[in-house]
């Protein structure tokens, strides 16, 4: 088979495959990318005189085009959840208190969350010391000491 013998099913079954692709490795690329294949073999099979360099030209700009829209249509309109923090750990813990595992020694120490333990960084404190999370930097939690809430006088 050479590339004059395209015809419009050779562009649907490259669109089923860069779809299978996208459910294996999720990423939106190559969704728009199946969804540009599927254009070109509709276009193909309209118009089938349509030259094998023009199919890849129109699948190439259609992709790069796809891709581009779908950024920017979600950064214009990013998906909000009840729930922003589900699949970063780390940011679930900012604003507790814990308790130091270890002393923070030159900067870094260990605390206990629930079954795990976390390296933090912050100024050095003992062991045992009550410190609130404050943010997330990689796979450290930032950290400062807690403020024990004033018994009423």
């Amino acid at each position: 088979m050479s590339l004059e013998e395209i015809e419009f099913w050779h562009w649907w079954v490259a669109a089923i495959a860069l779809i299978v692709v996208e459910v294996f490795a999720p990423g939106t690329v190559a969704l728009w990318m199946g969804v540009s294949a599927a254009a070109v073999g509709l276009l193909l099979l309209a118009v089938p005189e349509v030259t094998w360099q023009t199919q890849f030209l129109i699948f190439s700009v259609l992709s790069v085009a796809t891709v581009i829209g779908w950024r920017a249509y979600q950064l214009r309109y990013p998906t909000v959840s009840d729930q922003p923090t589900l699949n970063r750990r780390g940011e679930q813990y900012v604003g507790r208190v814990f308790t130091l595992s270890e002393a923070i020694v030159n900067g870094t120490g260990k605390i206990h969350v629930d079954d795990t333990m976390w390296k933090v960084v912050g100024a050095d404190l003992a062991e045992g010391t009550q410190v609130r999370v404050t943010g997330v930097e990689g796979t450290l939690l930032t950290i400062e000491p807690a403020e024990l809430p004033k018994s009423p006088s």
